[in-house]
């Protein structure tokens, strides 16, 4: 007797979501299914690899992170339009470092500025992530809404402390909101809740649940991207049906042992190939827990990460 895999149908579903606008959009979300589930539901839209740039040079990142952008690196611009060219990316991510009022403390006009020319150089959707300091994110975020009207970029991260004056602006502006929680279920509800009381649409929203480096709070996220997805797939709940994004590069590289010399950690191996196995490894963990928009730095570990999607959704 041959075997059948046991089936199971969900009566929940993940929302659709598109971002970009025009010519340049992606849309995520619709499955009805556990991830990479299809043999028991549908998966319209397969998980996006996103890469990130910075807004300026960064001063710490390993070689083995520069080498491949090296050439464009200290113009942001450039640096997003060659990975969308040379890279494939289907989504910019860009990381509003130089805005972090403890470092370079760029002036909110300069900040936009710079972001509207980011999007003017690529013909894909970009996302602006800000540095969690509220206050500063908040101007910086809005400014941005107004100077890419219509662009339907991505604001983030969205905290519940600045959702108003965000969520306020994404709608006037015609922008999607990053409600950002600190790994719980019940507070990205809530987020959730409190932006739809705002006004703003389920269509303009994404969840950002927390995310960890692998071994820095991994599990974790994990666990709560679970939970989250158990939620709006069994229990039909609405406002945890929301499409997740994880700004995974990110937490990665900044780990300590991304940068740590040979001599000083042997037995892990080369440093660079050691970073783009974690990164690989951590964007594996995350598409599996159900991240629909991964957030990634290094091309080898995207392309790792993208032959386990292609792998897992062929016919």
């Amino acid at each position: 007797m041959a075997f059948e895999i046991p089936k199971i149908r969900y009566t929940g579903k993940v929302k659709e979501i598109t971002i970009g606008a025009g010519g340049k959009t992606a849309t995520v979300g619709g499955r009805d299914c556990y991830p990479f589930h299809i043999f028991e539901g549908n998966m319209p839209h397969r998980p996006i690899i996103a890469m990130e740039i910075w807004d300026m040079e960064p001063e710490s990142w390993p070689e083995a992170a520069i080498e491949p952008f090296k050439d464009v690196i200290s113009d942001p611009p450039a640096w997003a339009k060659k990975c969308v060219d040379e890279y494939g990316a289907q989504v910019i991510v860009v990381q509003l470092k130089s805005t972090d009022p403890n470092g370079a403390d760029r002036p909110v006009d300069e900040a936009a500025a710079l972001s509207k020319k980011i999007v003017d150089a690529v013909d894909v959707p970009v996302v602006f992530w800000g540095t969690a300091v509220n206050e500063k994110d908040e101007q910086v975020l809005k400014k941005i809404a107004e100077v890419c009207e219509g662009e339907n970029v991505s604001l983030s991260p969205v905290e519940e402390p600045i959702h108003k004056g965000v969520g306020a602006s994404a709608l006037g502006y015609k922008h999607t909101v990053v409600a950002s929680t600190p790994i719980d279920i019940n507070l990205a509800k809530q987020l959730n809740i409190l932006l739809g009381n705002l006004g703003v649409p389920d269509k303009q929203l994404l969840n950002d649940p927390t995310t960890g480096g692998l071994g820095y709070g991994i599990e974790y996220a994990y666990s709560v991207m679970e939970r989250i997805t158990q939620a709006g797939l069994t229990q039909e709940d609405d406002k945890l049906q929301i499409p997740m994004i994880n700004n995974l590069g990110n937490e990665t590289w900044r780990c300590k042992e991304a940068g740590m010399p040979k001599d000083e950690m042997p037995i892990m191996g080369e440093p660079g190939r050691r970073a783009i196995l974690m990164e690989a490894v951590g964007a594996v963990c995350y598409l599996l827990a159900g991240s629909d928009i991964l957030i990634m730095r290094h091309p080898e570990a995207i392309k790792l990460a993208q032959e386990m999607i292609d792998e897992l959704t062929k016919d």
